[in-house]
């Protein structure tokens, strides 16, 4: 049976889904001003706007709830857009790899949480969210592919190093 959650997992939860949001957004805009193509700044545009409403969410938790954000925000800033960019550089499906890889490491980090949270009765409105947030991750994943992203030159080596670069800062904004 899994172990209940303590008011300071919850806070690194809180914390570490902040920056998370943080770094898409800043994924996505760095995607957006390097990409030329408008089918793809609109695909962007919609998985952008999703993240804006999870960014906000956790943003008004950490309010409610007296969460200070991770340490590092700011070098997510940059790393962020700058691996958006980088990744919009190499073209379209370079830029769904970096979306798919992405996704994949959330859904895994959101499912974790979600099991951790259904122990709990007392973040059930939370549990709600992050349910909801996983499948729209997951839709995101999905529109990556469906858009080229396993035909991405060099795929596995890039897919593997986006992937390990997320799962870094995870667990690094879970603590810092």
């Amino acid at each position: 049976m899994p172990k209940p959650i303590f008011k300071d997992t919850t806070e690194s939860m809180i914390r570490v889904n902040h920056a998370g949001e943080y770094g898409a957004m800043r994924i996505y805009q760095g995607q957006l001003d390097a990409t030329k193509d408008p089918k793809t700044k609109e695909l962007i545009t919609h998985m952008m706007e999703q993240e804006l409403a999870h960014l906000r969410y956790f943003e008004e938790e950490m309010k409610l709830r007296k969460v200070r954000p991770t340490i590092l925000l700011p070098v997510w800033h940059y790393a962020s857009y700058a691996l958006g960019f980088a990744t919009s550089l190499l073209g379209k499906q370079a830029a769904m790899l970096c979306t798919q890889a992405v996704e994949e490491v959330i859904d895994n980090h959101y499912t974790e949480q979600i099991q951790a949270l259904r122990c709990n009765k007392d973040e059930s409105s939370l549990l709600t969210k992050i349910e909801e947030y996983r499948l729209e991750e997951l839709e995101h994943k999905e529109i990556a592919i469906d858009h080229g992203s396993k035909n991405t030159p060099l795929y596995a080596l890039l897919h593997g190093a986006i992937g390990l670069i997320c799962k870094v800062a995870i667990n690094i904004s879970k603590k810092a």
